[in-house]
């Protein structure tokens, strides 16, 4: 999969401080309820030069790199509209998925707006269509949650396997079966650029495969405190995303003034890793400093999704 990497050293950098995991207890948990996600493990900034893909972007594979930028037309009027994105978006987002990476089947896991603005505490109206709207029991699907700034993956190899043949037999309960599967992240930047804290994704060559720390998710109505966040919990059985120490080898790309017509695709877990493939694709947003006066509060939605190979 080696590629000519020598046009990146054209690219233009900001120096930004990224969230990495430090030493700390050994449960590590990420709880998330409504308008907040809490994180049993401790996080400390790193000084980490980003560079900025834009004027490259053509240059980005999924094989080396694990992401690329694509131009991504939505038919989507209103972000804000929660009717709107559940009768239109996934569809919209499964087909520029199965597209890019040439797969037969493309299942949708569910979407989320993030934003780095103020999210609303006070409860709007119950029958509204807004993603802000109260969900009891809470679900992490479909509402509205801060940036997610620490270096994370939203999966952990360890349980991928087992989950995508799950989600296989219940997508095509008589298929043929598949030979390789894709989860992914299909992130989309909706309010106007430059956004002032965008995502930022770290190239899949320079992550090794025994980096990784599992971050066992856990969604709740209500936040625990103290202790309670270390209680026994049947941890084994739940989700889990990989969280990582710093690694000075990492390094890190984003795609400054992204536009509502394109989406940054990024592999969360390729089972095939034939020939040095990217498989996977750690990110963090981060604040940057690069538009200083131009920048406008990012608004985001992320849309998860697996692609089977059959």
């Amino acid at each position: 999969m080696a590629i000519d990497t020598s046009i990146e050293e054209t690219a233009r950098t900001t120096q930004v401080n990224l969230n990495y995991l430090l030493p700390g207890p050994k449960i590590n948990r990420r709880f998330v309820s409504a308008g907040v996600e809490v994180n049993t493990g401790k996080y400390g900034p790193y000084p980490t030069t980003i560079r900025d893909g834009r004027t490259i972007r053509n240059h980005f594979t999924f094989d080396h790199h694990g992401f690329q930028l694509l131009d991504a037309p939505t038919s989507i009027a209103d972000f804000h509209d929660k009717a709107e994105i559940e009768a239109k978006y996934q569809d919209e987002v499964c087909a520029h998925v199965r597209d890019a990476f040439g797969a037969s089947l493309v299942v949708s896991q569910g979407w989320m707006l993030r934003t780095s603005g103020n999210i609303p505490t006070s409860a709007p109206d119950p029958n509204s269509s807004s993603p802000d709207a109260p969900q009891k029991p809470y679900r992490h699907y479909g509402g509205l949650q801060p940036a997610a700034g620490e270096v994370h993956i939203d999966t952990e190899p360890s349980r991928q396997p087992a989950y995508a043949q799950l989600l296989y037999a219940k997508a095509r309960p008589n298929g043929p079966g598949f030979t390789r599967f894709i989860m992914s992240s299909f992130w989309r930047a909706f309010s106007p650029p430059p956004q002032d804290c965008p995502l930022a994704v770290c190239d899949a060559q320079s992550v090794r495969d025994d980096e990784g720390t599992p971050n066992v998710l856990w969604v709740v109505d209500k936040i625990p405190e103290g202790e309670e966040m270390f209680a026994e919990m049947d941890d084994d059985k739940q989700l889990a995303a990989s969280i990582f120490e710093h690694d000075e080898r990492h390094r890190w790309w984003y795609f400054s003034r992204m536009d509502r017509g394109e989406g940054l695709l990024f592999k969360f877990h390729d089972s095939d890793k034939e020939g040095g493939r990217g498989w996977r694709v750690p990110h963090s947003a981060f604040w940057d400093e690069s538009f200083v006066g131009e920048r406008k509060v990012r608004e985001s939605i992320e849309c998860r999704t697996i692609a089977f190979f059959e």
